[in-house]
């Protein structure tokens, strides 16, 4: 049996994990063996979680985390190392947007909430530096292992509307390259360092921006549709399949990229 894609018994922490693509990530690579350690701020819904993968033969635990707290994510690492001796991958799923970040159809720059800016620039980006800086260290100290960010469309061109958010990402994607550099050249090539950036994926966050009550494409989520080559969004179990890859010994030369999960927007022209 060919293992070169296998994930079976790494240990695969998850910030977001709550979100539904953290949760749906995290329950597809507990499927495929791997520990699960889901990340997030809603207890009741992470122990919800556990309990769901491990009812399907799966190994999760849930750990309440605030990504832009290094002490509680240091005490979250070291929790899941006392229980599992390591940690193989990161994903840092952690994000958000803030209605003070972003510019209305109707707004202009000048309605931009510094504060709010500032806060979106900080869960997204400084909340993916902080635990990427401690869960990189057990991989330095084991000699292994594989980061995988979560960067965004917007990160590529620059969206209406999504000032905060898309700055957070563009910087996401900068990061990336950076650190797949820094570790290679100052740790080992053993540890990769890699982002993904999703398409259009109805979430929590842009459920309301792109789908009206009824179910219906709000006017901006028409102009999404009309820019994708599939003609629809994206399925959240999509990413699966890439972010296994991006963990698994099949992307053993791959680091510093922006793998591209967008049924074609990124590649539209009219």
């Amino acid at each position: 049996m060919n293992e070169l894609f296998s994930v079976k018994d790494k240990v695969v922490v998850i910030t977001g994990g709550t979100g539904v693509l953290g949760a749906c990530i995290g329950k597809y690579l507990a499927n495929e063996g791997a520990k699960v350690v889901l990340l997030g701020r809603r207890k009741e819904e992470g122990d919800k979680l556990v309990d769901e993968i491990t009812a399907a033969g799966g190994e999760a635990m849930f750990l309440v985390t605030d990504v832009m707290n290094p002490e509680t994510v240091q005490a979250n690492c070291d929790e899941i190392l006392a229980r599992y001796g390591k940690v193989d991958a990161l994903l840092n799923a952690a994000g958000g947007n803030m209605p003070g970040a972003t510019i209305a159809p109707t707004g202009t720059i000048f309605d931009i909430k510094v504060e709010d800016f500032e806060r979106v620039l900080n869960v997204n980006l400084t909340g993916t530096v902080i635990p990427t800086q401690i869960f990189l260290r057990p991989m330095v100290e084991a000699g292994a292992g594989s980061i995988i960010n979560f960067s965004s469309m917007a990160a590529f061109r620059p969206m209406t509307r999504v000032l905060g958010y898309a700055a957070a990402k563009a910087g996401i994607s900068n990061f990336t390259a950076f650190m797949a550099n820094e570790v290679a050249t100052k740790f080992t090539s053993n540890i990769r360092v890699n982002a993904i950036a999703p398409g259009f994926f109805l979430t929590n966050q842009n459920r309301a921006l792109l789908t009206n009550p009824d179910g219906s494409l709000t006017e901006r989520g028409q102009d999404v549709i009309r820019q994708t080559p599939f003609k629809r969004f994206g399925r959240p179990e999509e990413l699966c399949g890439t972010i296994q890859y991006l963990i698994s010994d099949a992307a053993s030369f791959v680091t510093g990229t922006v793998a591209v999960v967008d049924g074609g927007f990124n590649a539209f022209a009219m």
